[in-house]
């Protein structure tokens, strides 16, 4: 809605990740490489995913953005956008 959202540099790297290759699922270890985290805490991840949802998403706790893939990572769901002009 061409609304400008506040990102923080890794919340942004994150979405843009994910948006390279949308429908791809990214597995926290992967995100950790990315990011550049000095631990491998796979829960900062999970951390970093919940804070960019709240920004992003209508409703968090139902995420139509970025999902997630139980037991393997995240990804961002290129069909949403197809679905929210419906």
């Amino acid at each position: 809605d061409d609304v400008e959202i506040p990102l923080t540099r890794r919340e942004y790297k994150l979405l843009v990740h994910l948006l390279e290759q949308p429908g791809e699922v990214k597995s926290r270890e992967d995100i950790i490489e990315m990011l550049d985290f000095p631990t491998g805490d796979r829960r900062t991840v999970d951390v970093h995913i919940r804070r960019l949802r709240e920004k992003i998403e209508d409703k968090p706790s139902v995420p139509k953005w970025i999902k997630t893939k139980s037991g393997l990572g995240y990804y961002f769901n290129q069909h949403a956008y197809a679905a929210s002009y419906s």
